[in-house]
């Protein structure tokens, strides 16, 4: 499963392991790939012209060209809307994972998150800048979490761990379905 980064990683790895599913005794391995552009390497590697693995993979709104065409220069799906994607095992995340992970769970469930690792004072200190002010509590929380290295890596974790699994971002759950 090809991922954008870490935190998408960390996010599907731990919301895997609440659903009881070991996706390394599956065969199953995310690669994060150090940001969206870099997909056409790892489809060369892991492709049809690579090892010939099964693919499947996520990405953020923004980066959906990216997947798009590099997907299609590796000979998988020329002119691709979203549902081709969908049809190779690829999903959007709309606008990113934090998004994602932060409607599904709701603002003040995040907060608690936020308070429970011990960081909520930080979070006030941050909403109070100038920049942040005039940004809604769920903008403040999604910019939050990628302000300090490691911080969105972390956030993936336990906000996947905080999921009712009912209620499962459809990214998050389409693609780990297709695995």
């Amino acid at each position: 499963m090809l991922v954008e980064g870490m935190s998408d990683q960390s996010a599907l790895e731990a919301l895997a392991a609440r659903r009881g599913r070991d996706l390394h005794a599956e065969g199953v391995f995310i690669v994060p790939m150090g940001g969206a552009t870099n997909i056409r390497r790892f489809l060369r590697m892991f492709g049809p012209e690579g090892f010939g693995v099964r693919l499947a993979g996520l990405c953020d709104e923004a980066e959906e060209r990216d997947f798009r065409r590099g997907l299609d220069r590796a000979g998988l799906g020329p002119g691709l809307a979203r549902a081709g994607l969908e049809r190779l095992g690829f999903f959007v995340c709309v606008a990113d994972l934090e998004d994602e992970l932060i409607r599904s769970l709701g603002v003040a469930l995040v907060e608690q998150v936020v308070e429970a690792q011990g960081e909520i004072g930080a979070f006030r200190t941050f909403q109070k800048q100038p920049a942040q002010r005039d940004r809604t509590r769920h903008e403040q929380l999604r910019r939050f979490m990628g302000t300090r290295s490691g911080r969105k890596i972390h956030y993936g974790r336990v906000l996947a761990e905080a999921l009712d699994l009912t209620r499962v971002p459809r990214p998050l759950d389409r693609v780990l379905g297709h695995v």
